[in-house]
């Protein structure tokens, strides 16, 4: 998702090589009071503590609003929530799935 974002914002490949570099392979552990888990492989989401995190969430947000919109803006952020609004059920659905 984060790269799909940062093209379809027209970042400069260098940058999503350069940011798509630190999750490729990312491994975590889960810690305890007694010890830590094995590591395992992270699929999905963005790194905690990372400085980095806030204006990729922002980024994936911004492309995701940008392919709702229509002629009028029929979505609303708020936070981390995109409420979309369609004339029928159909309509919405179709949207959805471009």
């Amino acid at each position: 998702m984060i790269r799909w974002a940062m093209c379809n914002l027209e970042a400069e490949e260098w940058l999503v090589s350069a940011v798509m570099s630190i999750y490729t392979g990312a491994k975590t552990v889960v810690r305890t009071v007694n010890d830590n888990s094995n590591s395992f492989k992270v699929k999905v989401g963005m790194r905690q503590r990372s400085a980095l995190s806030p204006l990729l969430f922002v980024i994936v947000m911004k492309a995701l609003s940008k392919e709702f919109r229509v002629a009028l803006p029929w979505e609303l952020l708020y936070a981390d929530d995109l409420v979309l609004i369609a004339e029928t059920e159909d309509d919405l659905i179709k949207r959805l799935n471009e």
